[in-house]
């Protein structure tokens, strides 16, 4: 029998109004990956923050070899080998991958001093099992998103951690680099460390986990081998009862073109991109990391301006040069990068959803509180954000939650263009359904969207077009029916001809 590394038993975490862990047991076994599954605000976050010191647990026990321990802030859980790769990467952007890897835990000479030199030449041993080609000495500022998550990989490394947490670790990599993420994390079992997996995505779970253990509304809700269920008993035990069909796509027929992208380019990001939007009608954009999907629509709402080409709306030629001006021309956007683009997280709940509309909810300068909270209140429970207030902060939220603020805060713009970048991202399950059960009921009043996804199943499921991109060219544009995920994966890697997809 394998060796139990660390156990919670009957731990709970309370704070004012909200009872974020009850009674929950958690065990983990040695050389194993197991993956942490449930809801946005079921409770994993506050669990990997007792584990890793952020919090101390208002009842239960933590055990670690047998032993019960007592973590008094992050560095004891450090100490402990416990150590973390979270979903948003915090780093230092002007310092090195050497200093980033090395801030809380630096090597130093005999007589007390930082010995850079042994610090570098750890960090490229590191980067060489990793597979990463960049030096020692490059700016985190100057690498990709996916760069940065391999920093803090290398950082746990650096570490010697015994057990290791990924918090959605592959929700910012390519397929080519998730597929090398898991030969690491299969290495690093393969060195006897044990891994904590937490993922929405299924495939990914059932893909490189050997238990699992769920959790929901912050109880325990039960844990096994993986070899020994399924999606389906997953899902119900994450959400209370199965869901049955995860896409509700149906049948609508288009209305009168609304958009209409004409010969559109940004020098050395994208060029020659023509489509159309028609209202009533979900046209997904899908494309691997890189392709140019994000820089389209940044250029679309007005974030970067295009160098060429045109944009129509409602038949007449329109100069976007601010997301404002995107606003007043009913275009709605929810860019993938919520936490710098999507929201201000500094402010609560209630002030992001109706920063948008203040000119709706004030005047002279002066709001209407009773307007505010009317509009806080009923985009808060369209998307069911979980929180004790809406004067909560949404720093504090869950991804899920902060992703959930963002939707809402558009939506109540009343758009009737809206571009979804990523929209689901870091999202469980059931959300997702909720949120798809929203884009169709929009779709369906009319509302004209744009979908832009890295999840075929997503695009496949709620598209009536596809638009596939392959290196800032549009590589091909396929109806529903025509679409399948062989036929769409061979445009994304530059395999498809087809150069007429509007």
């Amino acid at each position: 029998m394998a060796k139990t590394v660390l156990e919670l038993k009957g731990v709970s975490q309370y704070f004012p109004g909200i009872k974020a862990l009850d009674h929950v047991d958690f065990r983990l076994e040695e050389g194993q990956i197991h993956a942490l599954i449930g809801e946005n605000g079921a409770g994993k976050s506050t669990l990997v923050k007792i584990l890793t010191g952020i919090y101390r647990p208002t009842a239960g026990e933590f055990l670690l070899d047998g032993k019960a321990v007592h973590f008094h802030g992050p560095t004891d859980s450090q100490h402990a080998g416990i150590a973390a790769i979270h979903q948003e990467a915090v780093m230092f952007p002007d310092l090195s991958i050497t200093e980033n890897i090395w801030m809380a835990h630096q090597a130093r000479t005999k007589l007390g001093f930082l010995d850079h030199p042994a610090m570098r030449k750890k960090t490229q041993a590191i980067l060489d099992q990793l597979g990463m080609k960049e030096d020692p000495k490059t700016l985190v500022r100057d690498l990709s998103v996916a760069g940065r998550h391999m920093v803090e990989i290398a950082k746990a490394l650096s570490m010697e951690a015994r057990v290791v947490i990924m918090d959605e670790p592959t929700s910012a990599l390519s397929l080519r680099e998730v597929e090398e993420l898991f030969e690491i994390i299969h290495q690093l079992k393969a060195a006897g460390k044990t891994i904590i997996f937490i993922s929405h995505k299924f495939e990914e779970v059932f893909g490189i986990a050997d238990s699992y253990t769920v959790l929901r509304d912050g109880k325990f809700i039960g844990s096994g081998l993986l070899a020994e269920t399924d999606t389906a008993s997953l899902v119900k035990m994450m959400v209370g009862r199965s869901i049955d069909q995860l896409f509700p796509k149906e049948h609508i027929e288009k209305g009168a073109t609304i958009l209409e992208v004409k010969g559109l380019g940004k020098t050395g990001i994208f060029k020659d991109i023509s489509f159309n939007l028609h209202k009533g009608e979900i046209l997904g954009f899908f494309g691997l990391v890189g392709s140019g999907r994000s820089d389209i629509m940044n250029a679309i709402v007005g974030i970067a301006p295009p160098d060429e080409g045109e944009i129509q709306i409602n038949g007449k030629v329109s100069h976007l040069h601010s997301i404002q001006d995107a606003i007043r021309h009913k275009i709605g956007y929810v860019p993938e990068d919520r936490q710098n683009q999507g929201a201000v997280i500094k402010m609560s709940i209630r002030e992001n959803i109706t920063l948008p509309q203040i000119d709706k909810i004030g005047r002279l300068g002066v709001i209407d509180r009773k307007k505010e909270q009317a509009m806080t209140g009923d985009f808060g429970k369209r998307f069911e954000i979980r929180a004790a207030s809406y004067e909560q902060k949404v720093l504090s939220l869950s991804g899920g939650n902060q992703q959930k603020v963002v939707l809402a805060k558009w939506l109540a713009t009343e758009p009737e263009i809206l571009i979804l970048d990523e929209p689901t991202k870091g999202i469980d399950i059931a959300t997702k359904w909720a949120v798809y059960q929203y884009i169709f009921k929009m779709a369906k009043q009319g509302m004209a969207i744009i979908l832009v996804s890295s999840e075929l199943p997503e695009v496949l499921g709620m598209a009536d077009r596809v638009m596939v991109m392959h290196e800032g060219r549009l590589a091909g544009g396929f109806d529903r029916g025509q679409a399948d995920s062989e036929t769409i994966m061979h445009a994304a890697i530059g395999r498809h001809a087809d150069r007429s997809p509007s």
